[in-house]
């Protein structure tokens, strides 16, 4: 069991009063918020060893040479990778973009095939890349009860597949994908993941995965914006060309040839986003104090309570599994007869901060038949405090515009 008021504490920004009400935040699918450890770390990085890194042999830049390797030695034991598989990016878009323009200098025809939960960062670059190739895009559809439909997925993988594209988690429906089970059907395709909903929430194993391509952010995760991690399998990091060119990436330049850095600085151009690497660092070792499984526990509670809580509100559509094991805690919904803007517009006079639109998932949406959803997120110093909020604030919304 999680300590909810040690964790509580930890968190400076729920002191915060939104329009005179205590700070709801139900918006942890678009990021999260930060502990003090995360803060001080970056304060600590300015004031104490602000230095470029793996270019000077000066004491700042080696202490922050050092703990920006830390923080990669950190995210490594996170996802059970090798050191020299973690490339920093600075967001999980980023990190799929760099996937498909990376591939798509080897692939030359066939197919790619994802899923229409996607978010458009693991949809729209692999879409392009089967236009700029005239290759086929293949969409799998997802099943009545919002799980992915790995019939359908299974039947649009053949030996002409190249990549399969498929996201951990959805970011809408908050539906967990069993990408073990996929990587086994995909054959030869390279496997690409967005992890961006799942790193936070679940334990992750690449090599128990099994996938080529794996990418997350940190901002989801108690880390800074502006850093993102891209795990690629040694072997295929080592195959392939990097895509951005400069200084770090190169081991010797000449007038007619240049040779790459070894991995991972074969990938890492120009200077990083130090600062934010090293607290993101910090971010994970929060994290592991916590523990995953204590993570993934709470997640769970949540999730009962909260598809108990909703499906008894009159008028409310919910869009995700209803068994809490096919789940994170990530819950979009409508209101008959209220646009969702309009219900986090009410919801945020008191306080409670939720997302609403159409969460870049815009083939999503279309497949539900709707434009538009509002999006209740929770995490780990959300309790059952903020469910009820949630609840009577959605009341209120009712009230409001005098739904029944």
């Amino acid at each position: 069991m999680l300590d909810m008021n040690k964790i509580k504490k930890d968190f400076p920004i729920l002191r915060v009063k939104i329009n005179g009400k205590r700070l709801v935040y139900l918006d942890n699918a678009a990021t999260s918020q930060k502990p003090k450890q995360v803060i001080q770390k970056l304060v600590e990085y300015y004031e104490c060893f602000n230095a470029n890194i793996h270019r000077s042999i000066h004491t700042l830049g080696e202490m922050a040479t050092e703990e920006f390797e830390k923080a990669r030695k950190e995210v490594a034991k996170f996802i059970n990778a090798k050191e020299e598989e973690i490339i920093f990016v600075k967001n999980c878009t980023e990190g799929l973009n760099l996937a498909a323009y990376t591939l798509a200098r080897e692939i030359k025809s066939g197919n790619i095939v994802t899923s229409i939960m996607e978010h458009h960062s693991n949809f729209v670059p692999w879409q392009q890349l089967c236009i700029r190739k005239r290759m086929e895009f293949r969409v799998a559809d997802i099943n009545e009860d919002f799980t992915l439909n790995y019939e359908d997925l299974y039947s649009k993988i053949n030996k002409r597949t190249r990549v399969i594209a498929l996201t951990h988690v959805s970011n809408i429906l908050g539906s967990i994908n069993d990408i073990g089970k996929v990587a086994k059907e995909g054959g030869d395709a390279y496997f690409v993941v967005d992890a961006a909903q799942s790193a936070p929430h679940l334990k992750i194993n690449v090599k128990k995965l099994d996938v080529d391509f794996l990418a997350f952010s940190a901002h989801k995760m108690f880390g800074p914006t502006g850093v993102g991690v891209l795990y690629v399998r040694k072997d295929v990091a080592e195959r392939l060309n990097p895509f951005l060119y400069g200084g770090e990436m190169i081991k010797e330049v000449y007038i007619t040839k240049t040779k790459w850095n070894k991995l991972p600085y074969k990938y890492e151009a120009g200077t990083p986003n130090i600062a934010d690497v090293v607290a993101f660092g910090e971010a994970i070792r929060y994290l592991r104090r916590v523990g995953m499984n204590k993570v993934r526990a709470h997640d769970k509670k949540i999730s009962k309570l909260a598809l108990r809580e909703l499906k008894n509100i009159r008028g409310l559509k919910l869009y995700g599994p209803t068994k809490v094991k096919d789940r994170i805690a990530i819950f979009s919904f409508n209101i008959k007869g209220i646009h969702s803007h309009d219900v986090a517009h009410i919801l945020d006079s008191e306080g409670i901060a939720v997302r609403s639109g159409h969460g870049c998932a815009m083939p999503l949406m279309r497949r539900l038949g709707v434009n538009s959803v509002a999006r209740a997120s929770f995490y780990i110093y959300n309790d059952e405090k903020d469910l009820e909020a949630l609840i009577k604030g959605i009341e209120k919304v009712k009230r409001v515009f005098k739904v029944d």
